[in-house]
């Protein structure tokens, strides 16, 4: 007969069979980051096999069409060393160019950011935006649609730039300064460039092909950080009658890693001389003196002090300084240091004039309307009156 203490005894027995039983199949503890997940055998045998070979380092390969100068030496500019940390006050006791450089750092490694920069009067979202521009302003999103786009009016170019360069006042009075509102549009190209990166267009171009397609794709991204294209390159004695320069660069489009030292100079260069002409009572708004102050005059300057800059570039082997001789007549791609410079038909083609291509050559990357709202009307769409 089964007691009331046998029926405990049998009822605590079954029980801890229960429990026996139970925590021999129970499931494993969850696992909430996949990176806690055991991995498998052949996996870290992979890793521990290939992670000796990231830190070797090998020649980049060669494009048949980039030419990669060996004079002045230097292939590259190299990256920043990690920052130290100083106070706002201690940094701003430094040069300009050297709080920009602490500011805003370069890392040529790094990936190109996707965005794109236009500015104007007006946003494509408000009646009045001018219908000649919505083509070429949908462009660039059409061409490049997982990139961020921007139109940014003068209004808002104003914030922004106080936001972007709040620890550096000598940009924003400089910025302030600028007599004429083209002046500003140009800086502001500089400007969002060095802090932010990705690519500047003018509101009157038109995007032919991607921004992906601008530079072979077997010409590592990690081994260069500005894109820039030939403006001019006119081969006839007159030349100076129409141009300031003999090769001169374009910066109506412009496609940079934040903080390149070529962003850095033009910004500290523009700043400074602001400043300078602001105490002396000198700035103006004479148009005349757009090219050289703040447009593709100074631009070329740059780049090519740049490119003969000893502190970027071993010129100890050098046969010469980088001129004009070695960019006229390209017409493929070229890379200099950190900086690949594309042949004229790729950002001025269809001008019909210094053997720039038309618009379906295959080096053909942006299209320039050349409706620049500053100029006289004579010297706007300088591609129609300039011919051989």
């Amino acid at each position: 007969m089964l007691t009331f203490r046998r029926a405990l005894v049998l009822a605590a027995a079954i029980l801890t069979l229960f429990f026996i039983f139970h925590s021999s199949h129970r499931d494993p503890p969850r696992i909430h980051n996949a990176k806690d997940h055991p991995k498998p055998a052949s996996l870290t045998k992979t890793t521990q096999k290939e992670s000796p070979s990231k830190q070797e380092t090998t020649e980049p390969p060669k494009h048949k069409d980039v030419t990669s100068w060996k004079t002045p030496g230097s292939t590259q500019v190299p990256s920043q060393a990690p920052k130290i940390q100083i106070p706002l006050a201690e940094l701003r006791k430094r040069p300009l160019r050297a709080q920009l450089e602490y500011q805003y750092p370069y890392d040529v490694e790094a990936k190109f950011p996707a965005y794109i920069w236009q500015t104007w009067k007006n946003t494509p979202a408000s009646g009045d935006f001018e219908p000649m521009f919505r083509e070429t302003e949908a462009s660039w999103t059409i061409m490049h649609p997982t990139f961020v786009h921007e139109v940014i009016t003068d209004n808002v170019a104003k914030h922004l730039m106080r936001h972007l360069y709040a620890s550096v006042p000598e940009i924003l009075e400089a910025y302030e300064a600028l007599p004429l509102p083209v002046m500003k549009a140009d800086f502001f190209r500089y400007l969002i460039l060095l802090a932010r990166g990705g690519i500047y267009s003018d509101i009157d171009t038109a995007a032919l092909k991607s921004a992906i397609e601008w530079v072979p794709a077997d010409v590592p991204r990690n081994s260069f950080g500005m894109v820039i294209g030939i403006e001019a390159d006119p081969d006839r004695p007159d030349w100076a009658d129409w141009y300031s320069r003999r090769i001169q660069f374009c910066q109506w489009t412009i496609q940079a890693k934040p903080g390149h030292p070529v962003l850095r100079e033009i910004v500290a260069n523009i700043t400074m001389e602001t400043l300078k002409r602001k105490s002396e009572g000198t700035l103006t708004k004479d148009v005349k003196s757009i090219v050289e102050f703040t447009g593709p005059a100074l631009w070329t300057d740059i780049i090519f002090n740049f490119f003969n800059d000893p502190e970027y570039f071993d010129m100890s082997t050098s046969k010469g300084n980088i001129s004009w001789e070695h960019f006229t007549g390209m017409t493929l791609a070229k890379k200099v240091g950190d900086v690949v410079v594309l042949p004229i038909t790729s950002f001025s083609p269809g001008i019909r004039t210094m053997n720039a291509g038309e618009d379906d050559d295959p080096m053909a990357f942006v299209k320039h309307n050349f409706e620049g709202t500053w100029k006289p009307a004579e010297e706007r769409h300088i591609g129609e009156i300039f011919t051989d």
